[in-house]
């Protein structure tokens, strides 16, 4: 069974998310860039993800989609990477945790806000992430503690969180605080964000 990593995506997608995890598990993959309402809804890659969307990739025969599980995945699958926690260790927790408020709480309220949807203040507790100032204070307060989500260690959840956190800022639905700035110059810096900039920037419709 082939062991291929196939990285399925556009330069203007969440795949930029898993495009920077892929840099960071340093391990070979190849990319098959896909168009919007074309190859992305062809029946070949329906096959791969029937909602028709990127990110996705195929590892063997093993197919996944959703860029936060894309970055847990990969994070397993390489551990000589040591983008995670070890399975079974207490450290796990506040990974998972992170990892899953920005696939969680941190996409619905930006996504909210973005749309122009205000959740009414009386309805709050209806909705998972309750307001957006509730997740903000809650990220605020995480990284107020250490360099990283997880307090001194970069993992995946930096690479998906951090990525929510980035683009907020930049498109004007997350605040510019300088806690936040402060983590967003810490993550872009690495190595492994720059190279995929420039990969996912080259790939990107000439003006």
């Amino acid at each position: 069974m082939s062991d291929e990593l196939v990285f399925y995506t556009n330069p203007m997608s969440r795949g930029r998310i898993v495009r920077w995890m892929l840099e960071e598990v340093g391990q070979p993959y190849r990319t098959e860039v896909l168009e919007y309402g074309t190859t992305m809804k062809a029946p070949a890659y329906l096959a791969i993800n029937p909602m028709g969307k990127v990110p996705a990739i195929r590892h063997g025969d093993t197919v996944v989609t959703e860029a936060a599980a894309i970055c847990t995945y990969l994070a397993d699958a390489f551990p000589q990477a040591n983008l995670a926690p070890a399975p079974g260790s207490r450290e796990r927790g506040p990974y998972y945790r992170w990892l899953f408020f920005g696939a969680g709480p941190v996409e619905s309220a930006i996504s909210n806000k973005a749309m122009g949807f205000q959740v009414p203040p009386e309805r709050a507790g209806t909705v998972g992430y309750g307001s957006l100032d509730s997740v903000l204070n809650a990220l605020e307060n995480v990284l107020s503690k250490g360099d990283y989500l997880t307090g001194d260690r970069f993992t995946a959840a930096d690479v998906y969180t951090g990525s929510q956190i980035s683009w907020g800022m930049q498109f004007g639905s997350i605040e510019k605080r300088p806690v936040f700035e402060r983590y967003a110059a810490r993550i872009n810096s690495r190595p492994a964000a720059i190279r995929a900039r420039q990969i996912d920037d080259a790939l990107l419709p000439k003006k």
